[in-house]
């Protein structure tokens, strides 16, 4: 199948709805990074793992580690779940290996920008996942046909200012609803 019914849903959220009960992706919110003919990638930015970023800089022992960086380090999906992720904010900084998935925000896998997170010299608003979420070809589409998602317009706010719990519920506002509202074989906006 190819992506010719949807257009790209890069720089959106995905939400799961109730029927979709899959491990992590239960009542998740995936912050979708790419997603074009080929398939889908994305970060789940609601699962906090029982992890501050502190320690991962710890593991990667980097030198100049100032420990302040308390907050959790998130499962980003099921692929992958040994390589860390970031999302941040676009800051004209030039990273080894980032894509930029929308006009404010950035995707690095590089070790350079963990390296700045430990010095207090990397972005000012990032996230940081293991693992990642990926679809085939098709895929993604298949499952929003299923009524898997329920999809909107990402937010900055929603990504880097809400606490994890919370933000499925203030995805979901930018579409005037909450979680509550939908019923377990709702479709997709």
């Amino acid at each position: 199948m190819t992506n010719t019914t949807f257009p790209s849903l890069k720089n959106h959220f995905l939400i799961a709805l109730p029927a979709l009960k899959d491990g992590i992706f239960t009542h998740s919110i995936t912050y979708l990074c790419e997603h074009d003919e080929h398939g889908a990638m994305g970060i789940i930015i609601n699962r906090p793992l029982d992890m501050a970023v502190d320690e991962i800089l710890e593991q990667l022992e980097l030198d100049g580690h100032i420990y302040n960086h308390q907050q959790p380090v998130y499962a980003g999906g099921p692929v992958h779940t040994d390589r860390g992720f970031v999302l941040h904010r676009r800051d004209g900084k030039h990273w080894d290996a980032s894509v930029d998935v929308s006009d404010s925000v950035t995707l690095t896998t590089s070790l350079d920008i963990l390296d700045a997170i430990a010095r207090d010299c990397g972005p000012r608003q990032s996230l940081i996942a293991l693992g990642y979420a990926g679809w085939d070809a098709g895929q993604l589409e298949e499952e929003l046909q299923d009524n898997a998602w329920i999809t909107v317009a990402a937010s900055d706010h929603v990504l880097f200012d809400v606490a994890a719990e919370d933000k499925v519920d203030a995805a979901l506002a930018i579409l005037g609803i909450n979680f509550s509202q939908i019923a377990p074989d709702s479709g997709h906006a």
